[in-house]
């Protein structure tokens, strides 16, 4: 038996991935089946790079489908915690860094979401795991690959 990988997700990003994918099984797909069709019609297929160029589009765009797929089948919705005094997954943080005295918002989002420049973390790093399940008020220590870091944690949004 395999044992398949979860990706954990808003419902949002779910919703998003399945309109990606039905857009590059459809539209996209249609776009490279002509371009490829038009190919063709150029000739000799052992010198044409408009051929080659749309085949190899074509091998892209499988993979990226296929890799879609595999997200939205083995996705785990992630849900707001329902106690609103700690943090949970999609909760927004206001932590101050107690190194370097300034604050910091953080969301605790999926792998997928992660998007540390807008402030989104994973639940699965560093920063996500030392902060889920932490209440208001706590000094939370974060073994991170820049070294320690401290964080207090002064406003919870669920």
């Amino acid at each position: 038996m395999v044992n398949e990988s979860r990706f954990k997700m808003s419902r949002e990003r779910l919703e998003e991935l399945k309109a990606e994918l039905e857009y590059l099984q459809t539209v996209r797909e249609k776009e490279v089946a002509e371009q490829i069709k038009e190919a063709r019609s150029f000739g000799d297929l052992s010198e044409n790079s408009e051929y080659d160029e749309a085949k190899t589009e074509q091998g892209k765009l499988y993979s990226k489908i296929a890799e879609i797929k595999a997200l939205v089948e083995n996705a785990e919705i992630i849900e707001a915690s329902s106690t609103k005094d700690k943090v949970g997954h999609v909760s927004r943080v206001k932590v101050r860094d107690l190194v370097f005295d300034e604050v910091l918002e953080f969301q605790i989002v999926g792998s997928q979401e992660a998007n540390p420049m807008l402030g989104k973390v994973s639940g699965d790093s560093p920063i996500g795991r030392a902060l889920l399940e932490r209440g208001l008020g706590e000094i939370v220590e974060v073994e991170a690959p820049e070294g320690q870091m401290s964080f207090e944690i002064l406003e919870i949004n669920n």
